[in-house]
């Protein structure tokens, strides 16, 4: 305890604000500052990159927030690892941290950093001396190939460090998460592209080249013109599961339990605590997504390295394996091509089942450590001067009604989540179902937070726009 408070407190952090309320112009400016860099330096290549292995994991590197070949290679892969391993740990009883108290918080948020930066260095090991990204084979067999690695693992830790301040700025200065908002980046600019993006994967326009644009709206047009009515179906079904995935995360996003409270010493004055259905929001998905993007990573690099553990790979897809089992096949291609055979349907089953369990685990391990679970909730409203009228002001009774709502709402949640995700990549949507799933829920609690907070001091007309 002694030599972990000694780092920490020479380890670099984010000054937060002194005043007790960041005004909306402030919040603003800071999130679009981070999200512009964020996107800068996911352009930036990496000197001295060779072969990108890793390019083809298209699909994993929205999840992971990342751009494989420049400075955001890592994305929030470090941090989000840190955060399974902490929640395991806890959740499990094996490491005792008592998170609703102040020091336990900040040991515990000290905790997660310092695992955070161990992260970065073992994944940036990882992705260059296994050969994900490597330096250029004329280097093979030379004292500069190695020089190369190292330098390529530095400029890896350094994005990764990068990544961990700029999340701390959004979570001290910004609006929510860092890691949210960069999921959100991702998954957004994704959607975009496969949509609308007039380009052929090679770079050029699709007009006149004789290839197919990546943008599906219009390959449904081309496909339409051209007398090619399967092509034309696979496009629209891509669409169509887009926005019935959007649609029914936000009705899913919008239920909730509304439990009445009364102020105690004021009669006939009251408001009502909301409990969301999906009670942890996008946490258990995020966290469960990161997890089997990273088994997959790690089986592609064991593949390269000649020992096939987990699996092996043909192109872009798995072939054997673990990785079969967590990879979502098109479902729906298959039924429009009439490619769907009946290992596809076992290797479907066994996705979702993955999703949706591991969205349940995730879900009750972070209730827990983040102090959502009854008996916090019944603190925290009887510390506000509430009460549920006609009980006793007792937070034993409290915690009992709100057993009744928050173990189920955590479950039912969790398997909510699992299934929209799962749902969206095997029906192939235009993006990473995980991903969609996220951005809509990332965008929603993102509008609530603006709401609730800063709806007096924003400009008229995005108030206008917000009511």
């Amino acid at each position: 305890m002694g030599f972990f408070d000694v780092f920490m407190k020479f380890f670099p952090e984010v000054k937060g604000p002194t005043e007790k309320r960041l005004s909306f112009k402030i919040k603003l400016k800071w999130t679009l500052i981070i999200l512009v860099a964020f996107f800068v330096l996911s352009v930036i290549p990496l000197y001295g990159l060779g072969a990108n292995e890793l390019a083809q994991f298209e699909s994993l590197s929205i999840i992971l927030g990342a751009s494989f070949g420049s400075l955001m290679s890592l994305g929030i892969g470090p941090i989000v690892t840190a955060s399974i391993v902490l929640q395991l740990l806890t959740g499990s009883g094996l490491l005792k941290i008592k998170t609703d108290t102040p020091e336990g918080k900040t040991f515990f948020q000290g905790l997660q950093k310092v695992l955070a930066l161990f992260f970065i260095i073992f994944e940036a090991l990882i992705y260059v001396f296994m050969g994900g990204l490597a330096p250029p084979e004329q280097f093979v067999g030379t004292s500069t190939f190695f020089g190369l690695q190292l330098l390529l693992v530095f400029q890896l830790f350094l994005g990764g460090l990068m990544v961990l301040f700029m999340d701390e700025v959004i979570n001290k200065w910004g609006f929510g998460s860092g890691i949210s908002l960069f999921i959100a980046a991702g998954v957004s600019s994704s959607i975009f592209v496969r949509a609308f993006s007039p380009l052929t994967s090679a770079g050029t326009f699709a007009l006149g080249s004789g290839q197919a644009p990546i943008g599906q709206v219009w390959v449904f047009f081309v496909s339409l013109m051209g007398g090619n009515p399967q092509g034309a179906l696979l496009a629209l079904a891509a669409i169509v599961a887009t926005i019935l995935v959007f649609v029914i995360a936000v009705y899913a996003q919008a239920m909730k339990v509304e439990i009445p409270l009364s102020f105690g010493r004021v009669r006939g004055h009251g408001m009502r605590w909301p409990l969301q259905f999906i009670y942890t929001s996008n946490i258990p998905v995020i966290l469960i997504a990161a997890l089997l993007a990273n088994v997959q990573l790690m089986a592609r690099l064991l593949q390269n390295w000649g020992h096939p553990l987990l699996g092996t790979f043909i192109g872009n897809t798995p072939a054997s394996g673990f990785v079969l089992w967590i990879f979502p096949p098109n479902l729906l291609n298959g039924v429009i091509t009439g490619g769907l055979r009946f290992m596809d349907l076992l290797y479907a089953t066994s996705y979702a089942l993955f999703m949706i369990g591991g969205a349940i685990l995730f879900s009750v391990f972070w209730v827990q450590t983040a102090g959502m679970d009854a008996k916090s909730q019944a603190k925290k409203i009887l510390s506000s001067g509430m009460q549920i009228p006609g009980f006793r002001r007792d937070p034993r009774v409290l915690e009992q009604i709100l057993n009744r709502y928050i173990p189920a709402l955590t479950v039912l949640g969790g398997i909510a989540v699992g299934i929209l995700a799962a749902s969206a990549d095997l029906l192939g949507a235009l993006s990473n179902g995980t991903g969609i799933l996220l951005t809509v829920m990332i965008i929603y609690k993102l509008y609530e937070e603006v709401a609730q907070q800063h709806m007096m001091d924003m400009h008229p007309a995005l108030r206008k726009m917000m009511e």
